[in-house]
C-alpha cells in the first residue's frame, strides 16, 4: 500500500513526542551503527543524527513516497527501502530503534527475538508501539468493516489486537536481555480541526481499508466512518477535541 506523507504528518507534534519520550530512555552514549525501522519521512531518524553524530544512522522503510520525502532533507544517513518483516542486515548494530511501526507486523514472538539477534553486545533494542486497539477510534473501524456490505472486501485485512499485552514481551526478551525497562503511557492528545481524530486514522489505520476499497464503496465507508467517530470523540466547549492514546515502550539492553 502506498502511504501519504502529508497526510501522516498532519499532526507531526503529537506522533513526535513519543518517539522523543523513547530516546530520552535509551542509557547507551556512543552507538557507532543506528537503525530506525519504519523511518517514515525520515523526521524521527533525523533527531537520533543529532543525538548521537558520531554513528552510522540508516533509515528503513518500505515506502518510497516517504523515503522520497526523506531523502529531500538528509544526506548524512544512509536510507534503505525495505520490507521490516524480511530486515535482515549483513551486520548488527549498537542501537535498533523503531517508533510506531512494528505494530503493522504480524508474529511478535519471532520478530522480537530476530531483532534482538541483531543488537551487539552493549547495545540496545529500543521501541514504541501504539497500544490503542480497543479504543473507540479502532473499535468502530473494525466493527463498520466487519459488517455488510464491507466485510467481504474488508475482513482479511482487519487486525483487532496486533500488539501483546506489556507482559508477553517481557517474556520475550527477558531470557536475552541484561537489562529491561518496559512501560506505558496514555497521552491525552488534544487536537484541533474537524473530526481530527477520524483524520488521525486516515494517515494510519485507516489508510489501508479505503485502499482496499473502490472509490464509490471508499466514500461511503470513510463517510460512516467519520459519522461514527465524530460522535465517539465530541468537540469540547473550547472547540478542541480530546483523543487519549496508548503506546507501550521497550528498551533493552544486550
Amino acid at each position: 500500500m502506498s502511504w501519504d506523507p502529508q497526510q501522516y504528518s498532519r499532526f507531526a507534534g503529537q506522533r513526535l513526542r513519543p518517539a522523543l519520550d523513547l530516546i530520552a530512555r535509551i542509557p547507551i552514549e556512543h552507538p557507532q551503527t543506528v537503525a530506525d525501522l519504519g523511518c517514515g519521512t525520515g523526521n524521527v531518524t533525523r533527531i537520533l543524527r543529532g543525538r548521537w553524530r558520531g554513528a552510522r544512522i540508516t533509515g528503513v522503510d518500505a515506502s518510497p513516497p516517504m523515503l522520497a520525502e526523506a531523502r529531500k532533507v538528509e544526506a548524512d544517513i544512509t536510507w534503505e527501502q525495505t520490507e521490516l518483516g524480511a530486515w535482515n542486515p549483513a551486520a548488527k548494530y549498537d542501537l535498533v530503534f523503531s517508533n510506531a511501526a512494528l505494530h503493522w507486523l504480524d508474529d511478535h514472538p519471532g520478530l522480537f527475538v530476530r531483532l534482538a539477534a541483531n543488537v551487539t553486545a552493549g547495545g540496545a533494542l529500543a521501541v514504541q508501539m501504539p497500544r490503542n486497539f480497543a479504543a473507540p477510534s479502532h473499535t468502530l473501524m473494525h466493527d463498520l468493516a466487519s459488517s455488510p456490505p464491507w466485510r467481504d472486501a474488508l475482513g482479511k485485512l482487519l487486525r483487532p489486537l496486533p500488539v501483546l499485552e506489556p507482559a508477553a514481551y517481557y517474556g520475550l526478551l527477558a531470557p536475552l536481555a541484561r537489562c529491561l525497562d518496559i512501560w506505558e503511557t496514555e497521552y491525552l492528545q488534544i487536537l484541533e480541526g474537524e473530526n481530527p481524530v477520524a483524520e488521525w486514522t486516515k494517515g494510519t489505520w485507516l489508510a489501508p481499508l479505503l485502499a482496499a476499497l473502490a472509490p464509490g464503496a471508499r466514500a461511503a465507508f470513510e463517510s460512516e466512518y467519520r459519522q461514527r467517530v465524530a460522535q465517539a470523540y465530541p468537540r469540547q466547549p473550547d472547540g478542541k477535541t480530546l483523543f487519549p492514546f496508548r503506546r507501550l515502550f521497550i528498551v533493552a539492553l544486550f
